[in-house]
């Protein structure tokens, strides 16, 4: 059973600060009410020049049909929500992945934080429940919390905090990326190499640790645990991290951050503590952010396909809405970027 939009469901253009409802465009146009609600909602039964006339109005007025009015009457309202905890730089690139990929689909997009943090376990499950169904057809989700699986509408995750299960998930290559970041420093003469480490709820911060590992494990050189701190990707657990580990009395010569916002915060407590990078130093992140081409010096990092991680994840929630796709697990290239951040191990 589809509705008629009433009077009170024209609302008005943005652009307009007037009000109008649906009599006054039957009045202007010079047809009834119950002609301008045919053409509304694509009914048959009006002349195309009718039809025309009465969208003419329409426009000229700038007003336009409520989304809650036209989703109740499409059953879908054209509409996909991006959830995402912080507008950081990294869900900032997804996010123009996304925007680019959504043009000419006909979907709108709405970007919802709901003043989530870190800290907020299962917001998303909250958030879904209040947009589903009457303001979203869809949702895309940037390293969600939790792993939902009862949500009523189709969803992808970006980068999810449980790996690849549940619903549709994208990710790139955390474990293939830390291990070239680590072989790239082991190339260079580096034996005393560090980590510091993500974020403990996320499973790609543990695999970057996992590929860490493996590649030291794989050219025999043994890691001293001391040499592994917690970041967690907040400024001040990295600026400790940092500070404790340049402040060894047999420092480290070389350190892999497990993304570039920690690895920029270590190059500036290097520069603090009067190193020099690369040659005291040598700083490796993981990202590819923009900011990491623009610091002093250059970061050398693993780029992730960000912006295409934010593209495919909105294409396939697309595919997934229209029938077309079932639930997939994406996992995308990661690539070595080599910058200024890093050179040849200080002579001891």
């Amino acid at each position: 059973m589809t509705t008629d939009p009433t009077p009170q469901e024209l609302t008005t253009n943005p652009r307009s600060a007037a009000r109008v409802t649906i009599t006054d465009v039957a009045r202007k146009a010079g047809v009834s009410v119950a002609t301008v609600s045919k053409v509304i909602n694509q009914r048959y039964g009006v002349a195309a020049s009718t039809a025309q006339q009465v969208m003419a109005v329409v426009d000229s007025l700038g007003y336009e049909s409520s989304l809650v009015a036209s989703s109740l009457r499409r059953h879908s309202t054209k509409v996909i929500g991006i959830l995402v905890a912080e507008f950081e730089p990294f869900s900032t690139e997804i996010l123009k992945g996304i925007a680019s990929a959504t043009v000419g689909t006909g979907y709108e997009l709405l970007a919802y934080s709901g003043n989530a943090s870190r800290d907020q376990v299962g917001w998303e499950r909250r958030s879904l429940s209040r947009l589903g169904g009457t303001l979203i057809d869809g949702a895309v989700l940037v390293t969600p919390t939790e792993v939902v699986t009862d949500a009523t509408i189709p969803m992808v995750a970006v980068d999810p905090h449980a790996g690849p299960t549940g619903p549709s998930t994208i990710d790139s290559d955390n474990v293939g990326g830390a291990r070239a970041a680590t072989m790239h420093l082991l190339e260079l003469g580096h034996r005393r190499i560090a980590h510091v480490r993500g974020r403990k709820d996320l499973e790609s911060a543990r695999l970057r640790e996992q590929g860490f590992r493996e590649a030291l494990a794989d050219a025999h050189v043994p890691l001293d645990e001391n040499l592994v701190r917690y970041g967690g990707y907040r400024a001040e657990e990295t600026t400790e991290a940092a500070r404790e580990l340049l402040t060894l009395p047999e420092r480290p010569t070389a350190i892999f951050a497990a993304n570039d916002l920690s690895a920029i915060r270590i190059v500036e407590i290097a520069h603090e503590l009067g190193l020099r990078v690369p040659e005291d130093l040598s700083v490796v992140g993981f990202d590819n952010i923009p900011e990491s081409a623009s610091c002093t010096p250059p970061l050398t990092t693993i780029a992730q396909p960000l912006q295409q991680m934010g593209a495919d994840a909105v294409r396939l929630l697309i595919e997934i809405i229209a029938g077309t796709r079932s639930t997939e697990h994406l996992h995308l290239p990661s690539e070595l970027i080599v910058r200024g951040s890093t050179g040849p191990a200080p002579q001891q």
